[in-house]
């Protein structure tokens, strides 16, 4: 039996979602994309919001800009309670700005984290299951 105090939640995959979930596990960030008008989208859908075009999963960079962030100093989800205090952030990606990628912001003090500052989204382990998940690091440009 899983420790539940100890064990993130675990993603719920769909049809919509499959082909990110497949890339993670490879160790490959990826966003939906549309076929026809060039629209990346997340969250994603089989037909582009924009054009009704077909979709699929293609392969970004991985780099943005950090759009938004919060720092948790509370005990709220399962497997991170030791982390605490811990930053989430939202990355817009190079790709397409207004496209965004969820994930912990790592390898920072959380009082160090500014919105603006670059980040690169690794792929790691999700405890207590067979999932992968983007963090983000603060990008040292050079």
């Amino acid at each position: 039996m899983t420790d539940i105090i100890n064990t993130p939640p675990q993603p719920l995959p769909d049809a919509d979602t499959e082909g990110f979930w497949e890339a993670t596990a490879e160790g490959r960030l990826t966003a939906c994309h549309c076929r026809h008008c060039g629209n990346w989208m997340m969250p994603p859908l089989e037909r582009c919001r924009l054009c009704a075009g077909p979709t699929a999963f293609d392969e970004i960079a991985g780099t943005g800009t950090l759009y938004s962030f919060i720092v948790q100093h509370h005990r709220s989800v399962p497997g991170y309670f030791d982390q605490l205090p811990y930053v989430v952030g939202l990355m817009q990606i190079d790709e397409q700005p207004r496209v965004r990628i969820q994930g912990r912001v790592v390898g920072i003090d959380p009082a160090d984290v500014k919105c603006g500052m670059r980040v690169r989204a690794e792929i790691v382990p999700l405890p207590g299951g067979d999932y992968k998940v983007p963090v983000l690091r603060p990008l040292v440009e050079g």
